[in-house]
This record gives structure tokens, C-alpha cells and sequence, in this order.
């Protein structure tokens, strides 16, 4: 049975500004298993990113604790938070963040330069079908190539996690059909655990398990006993 990687019990995030209390998360309990490729799904504000967030070392609960592989996550240090994002978790985000004035390769090594354990930046772009792109700028390259850079620079340190918030929510149809061919690649072929933040229903086939939110909480967790991925793939 895979083991999790993320224990999640009772976690609470209260913003506060003034007065003023946004409850982002009101007490998420959820277990995210090693390998396990994970569709978030709600409408905006209802905790998804700032679950992710946590998980990713990006923000602090409020109360509750988070697990990674048996490391209480909350309970981290600022240092052994940045140790633990450089060393265990990859993100892509809706807008790429390159450096324009680095090409893809550039853009890539600005990550493996720093990790302990990474894969060349020429295998990273390969794997996410850019091998023909390597010395291409930003601007010569098209919103869904760009993006597959950012996915290439994210799994370049080999990461076990990989955390993804809208990835295509700048794209196309057919542009962010690339892109999610690229995250289906990488998890399944380096079983990375990976977690998508989506407003796309049809993206949810892809999953092992599709958790929906609803008002800061785990509203219900479906799963798909056979990954539907061409029929995903094709919306």
C-alpha cells in the first residue's frame, strides 16, 4: 500500500486584518499518498491554495499540524522550511515566472545549480518535451511552452513533491492540453506526488482522487478507480 507522504489534521488558517477574519481553512483533515496525483477542485476562496500554500512551506497554519513523511511540517523553523522547499517541493504557478533575458536551458540550471540531487537541465526540457527549445528566450517561446519550462525548472531538482496552482489557467484549450501531458508524464514516470489546483472539471479524470473544497473545507473526495487520462487530456 503506498505510503502517505502528507498527513493533514484539523488545519485552520485565519487571516486577519485589523478586525477583520477571513477563515481560509476551517479544519482540513486529508491524507496525500506517495505517487498519488491529486485534482483540487471549488470555486475561488474556498481554501485550496492556501492548503497547498502550508503544504508547501509557503505559509504557517493557524492551528492544527501537517505531516511530511513523518516530519511535523508546522512545527518548522523559517530555515527548515527553505531547506525543506529546496530540497522536497517543486511549484508551478498560473503565470510563468522565467527570466526573460535566460533562455530555456538558463532558466532551468538557475534551479539544478543550487539542488543537491538534480537531473541535467537538457533531460528536465526532454521531459516535458522541449528538447528542441533548449536555447530558445521566453519571448520566442509560446504561453504553453513557457509553461513547460516552469514544470521542466520545478522537476529539475527531482522533488517529491510537485504543487501546481492553475497551471492552465492562462492558456488555451489546446495550449494547456501540452501542459497537462506534461504533468501526467512526470508523474507517472518519476512518480512524483503531484497536486493540481484546477476550476476545470473534466481536468479531475486525470486524478487518482479529485478532493472538492467548498468554505475552507474538504467538502468530498472522489476517486477514479481508472484514470481517465486521453479522455482528461482532450477537453
Amino acid at each position: 500500500m503506498p505510503q502517505p507522504v502528507f498527513i493533514v489534521e484539523a488545519l485552520t488558517k485565519v487571516y486577519r486584518t485589523g478586525d477583520v477574519e477571513v477563515h481560509a481553512l476551517r479544519g482540513v483533515d486529508l491524507e496525500i499518498d506517495a505517487g498519488e496525483f491529486l485534482v483540487l477542485l471549488g470555486p475561488s476562496g474556498s481554501g485550496k491554495s492556501t492548503l497547498l500554500n502550508i503544504l508547501g512551506g509557503l505559509d504557517h497554519a493557524t492551528a492544527g499540524r501537517v505531516l511530511f513523511r513523518d516530519a511535523e511540517l508546522t512545527a518548522f523553523s523559517e530555515r527548515q522550511l527553505t531547506l525543506y522547499r529546496r530540497e522536497h517541493v517543486g511549484f508551478v504557478f498560473q503565470f510563468y515566472n522565467l527570466v526573460p533575458s535566460l533562455t530555456a536551458r538558463e532558466n532551468v540550471s538557475l534551479v539544478t545549480e543550487i539542488a543537491t540531487d538534480p537531473m541535467r537541465p537538457e533531460e528536465a526540457l526532454e521531459r516535458v518535451g522541449l528538447g528542441a527549445r533548449l536555447d530558445h528566450f521566453p519571448a520566442q517561446l509560446s504561453g504553453g511552452e513557457q509553461q513547460r519550462v516552469a514544470i521542466a525548472r520545478a522537476i529539475a531538482k527531482r522533488p517529491k513533491v510537485l504543487f501546481c496552482d492553475e497551471p492552465t489557467g492562462a492558456l488555451d484549450s489546446k495550449t494547456g492540453v501540452r501542459v497537462l501531458e506534461a504533468l501526467v508524464k512526470v508523474n507517472q514516470d518519476l512518480g512524483t506526488t503531484t497536486a493540481v489546483i484546477t476550476h476545470n472539471v473534466a481536468i479531475g479524470q486525470i486524478a487518482d482522487r479529485v478532493v472538492y473544497f467548498a468554505d475552507g473545507q474538504v467538502a468530498r473526495v472522489e476517486e477514479n478507480a481508472t484514470r481517465q487520462v486521453a479522455a482528461a487530456i482532450s477537453w
